[in-house]
């Protein structure tokens, strides 16, 4: 990278999002960490500081708010300048038997799973465009490759995720941009020891992880370590592609 980039990472307060924001930095990038909860992106962006790398951190956006995201991507342009470099990761998980699903619950996931992705890759491409450069790394789920039981809603908004990347890849790729997604399995997340808490993984984290190949669960750094090379102007040949990044658990 011969300049400074800046790069918009949503739900990047924790887990995933926080090993991306944190590796983006380090990988010379401006980010903009945004997050609902604005303590953690404001911890995160501190701990970026310290490491002598710069970010901002965007706390207390819904992502589903259309006009909430408009503004902080105006708040990021006018700290950094242009967006060229967006991780749609900010997500919403939920068990449900399928008959129990109610419209709301449907709403909501879909709202902040696919419909955020949406609005924020509109309000940046442009930037990418006039830039004849950019990257676009969507946070999908392995279930959407496989389907899981109890997840219909979950399942549905990350394969549209899926679709949305495919698709944002065939119309920009000729404008300098790439799209792909990255469809993590079985990482060790505050979100997944909640699941574990709640007895939704049928045992432990440790106990599923020794069905995987690999035999171990994830880390968000292993996410962060794909994400980090799809940003790369080295990656400019890989568009639409779905970077698997589950210890063999999904092939």
């Amino acid at each position: 990278m011969t300049e400074r980039r800046t790069a918009l990472v949503t739900g990047g307060g924790s887990g995933i999002g926080r090993a991306i924001s944190r590796r983006l930095a380090a990988d010379g990038f401006a980010v903009a960490v945004l997050d609902l909860d604005h303590d953690s992106a404001k911890r995160v962006t501190e701990e970026i500081a310290a490491d002598g790398h710069e970010a901002s951190a965007f706390g207390g956006v819904d992502v589903s708010d259309r006009a909430a995201l408009s503004a902080a991507v105006d708040g990021v342009r006018e700290r950094f300048g242009p967006i060229l470099v967006l991780v749609n990761n900010a997500g919403l998980s939920g068990f449900r038997p399928f008959l129990k699903i109610s419209e709301a619950a449907w709403d909501k996931i879909i709202a902040v799973n696919l419909s955020a992705p949406f609005y924020l890759t509109q309000a940046v491409l442009p930037d990418m465009i006039a830039a004849k450069w950019g990257r676009i790394v969507n946070i999908s789920s392995s279930s959407a490759q496989g389907g899981q039981q109890y997840m219909t809603h979950y399942v549905s908004s990350k394969a549209g995720l899926i679709g949305m990347t495919k698709s944002l890849a065939l119309e920009f790729g000729p404008d300098g941009i790439t799209a792909n997604t990255i469809p993590p399995g079985f990482i060790d997340t505050p979100m997944m020891r909640d699941s574990e808490r709640r007895g939704l993984l049928g045992g432990s984290v440790e106990d599923n992880a020794q069905r995987i190949p690999v035999r171990r669960p994830g880390t968000p750094e292993d996410i962060a370590a794909a994400t980090s090379f799809l940003c790369r102007d080295e990656a400019g040949y890989i568009t639409g592609q779905i970077i698997g990044v589950n210890g063999g658990r999904v092939t």
